[in-house]
């Protein structure tokens, strides 16, 4: 019978809340890119520090060799690619090969952080950071997606700046709003594959909510009536 994977160490180099540290350091480089996406040493410095601090905490939840394996193959390119793309934030192939690396090292992570959250019955505080952390992965992970079919398709995307390309920065903002489904975005997509990737990620979206937030939900309030449980036959 195949064991569950071993939560987070904690006297690792991340402490007892790694995946607190993957939140707060994925909404870091959110609120700073801002101020950096005009230079390409910013650019590649963020890019780098995204990677490294989710292999770190990625590695302190899930402590396999197969995750270890996995991770390095496509999250060390990836830093380099992160590099690359700042440096040539113009070349189309550069930019495609980052964003081909990107995703699925994004997904994996994601993928990982889900298992990690489902991995026993207990709700663990650590846990609850990782349902959070996790979603704000998926969104890298579609933003990476939006990079790659606007190199392949140039134009699948218009926004209300002049310029014929989204930024970056305005995919990952476009794919926040559409995995939150609020709405709130001036980027559209009027390209049919745009579109069709467009539609995946409001339904994984609507699904993180009904399968994974559902759960730990449940999970709580099934452990606090076992509590009251558990005290009144103590009574």
């Amino acid at each position: 019978m195949t064991r569950p994977a071993p939560g987070p160490h904690p006297d690792g180099l991340l402490g007892r809340h790694p995946s607190a540290v993957l939140l707060g350091a994925q909404l870091l480089v959110v609120l700073a890119y801002p101020f950096l996406e005009d230079s390409a040493a910013g650019r590649a410095v963020l890019g780098v520090f995204q990677i490294l601090a989710v292999g770190a905490a990625v590695a302190a939840v899930r402590r396999t060799p197969a995750l270890s394996w996995v991770a390095l193959t496509l999250g060390a390119p990836a830093a380099a690619f992160s590099v690359a793309e700042a440096l040539a934030s113009d070349t189309a192939w550069v930019l495609l090969v980052s964003a081909a690396l990107h995703a699925p090292f994004y997904f994996y992570v994601s993928y990982s952080m889900i298992r990690y959250v489902f991995h026993d019955d207990r709700v663990t505080s650590d846990e609850l950071y990782a349902t959070g952390a996790a979603f704000t992965v998926v969104a890298w992970a579609f933003a990476y997606l939006y990079a790659a079919v606007q190199v392949l398709d140039p134009g699948a995307f218009v926004g209300t700046g002049e310029t014929a390309e989204r930024s970056w920065f305005e995919l990952l903002y476009l794919s926040f709003s559409v995995l939150t489904s609020v709405g709130l975005s001036d980027v559209v997509p009027v390209a049919a594959h745009a579109r069709s990737i467009v539609a995946v990620e409001m339904v994984a979206g609507v699904l993180y909510v009904a399968l994974v937030v559902s759960r730990l939900v449940g999970l709580v309030v099934s452990r606090q009536a076992m509590k009251v449980v558990e005290e009144t036959t103590e009574d």
